[in-house]
């Protein structure tokens, strides 16, 4: 569908700032995937939505039994349809969007609250997962990654080849810490930015949520692209009020002509 003439005249003022930019950064949430046929977790059609949220005690709950964790996690009757769901999932013109900005040089670095692996899929090669990565496993003791495809489970709970630490997905769970390395290295991307593109976040989720307020509170520009009315909305400089699939490759096309 073509973009409407109010749409077009923000893609055209997010350019010139992205322009005039010197760091450009991005945030992204789910409503980036929900375009490539991932449903979200919250809001209209999430899954929590219509099943309830995990509880919120999941992680104390693994570290007090990892072995019951990885046997529910391995058992395929407790499979819900939406791992399966990712792994058929492909990028759509959103990631490929972004992943031409850093292409292009523009974009230093993407932040994604995502764990579907679109983003890397896509040819993003500077992406910090804030949630983590549903294809890797992560030593809880030592924070190394592993492959998922590969790793060799002869035990539960599996143990890490580097430290002998106890292993678990990738995946951030309720009550867990952001993995310090990620959030430390979010946290200076944001710091080092004096523009953030936040598409497809609600915004309500912290600490991903902060990110933007450091880029605002230092004097620097936040590009909003999304649909819906967020916390972020009247906060942001402009305010693309479209599908991420559908506007990014605009505003690739915009920058392009400034560039």
């Amino acid at each position: 569908m073509p973009l409407n003439k109010a749409i077009m005249t923000q893609i055209r003022e997010a350019a010139r700032l992205i322009i005039d930019s010197k760091y450009v950064t991005a945030l992204t949430g789910a409503g980036v995937s929900v375009e490539s046929g991932i449903r979200p977790f919250r809001g209209p059609g999430g899954i929590w939505t219509e099943r309830g949220e995990p509880p919120m005690d999941g992680y104390k709950r693994f570290e007090e039994d990892p072995k019951q964790y990885w046997e529910e996690t391995l058992n395929p009757d407790r499979r819900s349809g939406f791992g399966d769901s990712i792994t058929a999932a492909r990028p759509n013109s959103g990631h490929l969007a972004f992943a031409e900005l850093e292409t292009m040089g523009i974009l230093k670095s993407l932040i994604t609250q995502n764990i579907d692996n679109l983003h890397t899929k896509a040819g993003s090669r500077k992406v910090l997962e804030i949630h983590g990565n549903r294809l890797k496993l992560r030593c809880v003791s030592c924070g190394k990654r592993f492959p998922r495809e590969g790793f060799k489970i002869t035990t539960l709970p599996p143990h890490c080849p580097e430290c002998d630490g106890i292993v678990k997905d990738d995946v951030v769970m309720f009550g867990e810490p952001i993995p310090r390395d990620v959030l430390d290295a979010c946290q200076t991307e944001a710091t080092k930015s004096d523009c953030m593109i936040v598409a497809g976040t609600s915004a309500i989720v912290y600490p991903a949520a902060g990110l933007p307020l450091i880029v605002r509170n230092r004097g620097g520009v936040i590009i909003e692209v999304n649909p819906l009315e967020s916390e972020l909305s009247k906060l942001s400089d402009i305010v693309v009020r479209a599908q991420s699939g559908e506007s990014l490759p605009a505003l690739v096309e915009a920058v392009r002509k400034l560039f």
